[in-house]
């Protein structure tokens, strides 16, 4: 998070340094609400993007929420 002794403008900062500065902008937010939640390689020209291991959410149903699996 910016702290008033930063003299750097918003143009300086990295596209990281912006992304952490911006999740750890609300009033309770904490270390943990920056971390990274995706990871991002690249094969042969392809770019893929996986969910973190230790991402603390992660997408489809959570736990405990019953799927029917006949759904199309």
């Amino acid at each position: 998070m910016s702290t008033p002794d930063d003299t750097r403008s918003v143009d300086e900062m990295t596209s990281e340094e912006k992304r952490h500065d911006q999740l750890t902008a609300a009033p309770d937010a904490t270390e943990a609400d920056a971390a990274p939640r995706i990871e991002v390689s690249e094969h042969d020209g392809n770019t893929r993007i996986d969910i973190a291991d230790g991402a603390p959410v992660r997408p489809g149903p959570g736990p405990g929420v019953e799927v029917d699996d006949d759904e199309s």
